[in-house]
């Protein structure tokens, strides 16, 4: 026979059990720098944002959120394609300086590893 648990205490023991979760998410994330090495794979990066630019003027209205050296030698970008940036309720260049993790698919565009970001949840603010 299983003892009865105080509520209080199980609700502890969930609390930990989505901490340990969260913990191992942020254990798990890439570096900017080690995005090439995972192309093809579902990964999340994560790092501080050192450029954020908007290109309207380009077909695709692209928006590039870089991490590391600044462009052409960025470790690795987020690239948000303008079709998309109406599902944020910011401005995806409002990211520049603050620490955060993009989810998806690595891929390799001309030696540079991005994720192409389509929807809001594929970004996490870590801190400001």
């Amino acid at each position: 026979m299983i003892p009865k648990m105080p509520i209080r205490f199980c609700s502890l023991l969930v609390i930990a059990a989505l901490l340990s979760a969260g913990a191992t998410f942020a254990a798990d994330a890439l570096d900017p720098e080690e995005a090439a090495s995972h192309v093809g794979e579902e990964a999340t990066v994560c790092g501080e944002v050192t450029g954020a630019k908007y290109s309207s003027h380009r077909e695709r209205k692209p928006t590039f959120i870089d991490f590391g050296p600044p462009h052409p030698n960025q470790h690795f970008t987020a690239l948000i394609w303008g079709e998309y940036r109406d599902k944020f309720d910011y401005v995806p260049e409002s990211l520049f300086g603050k620490t955060i993790c993009v989810s998806g698919t690595i891929t390799d565009y001309k030696g540079r590893a991005e994720i192409k970001v389509s929807d809001p949840s594929q970004i996490r603010v870590i801190n400001d």
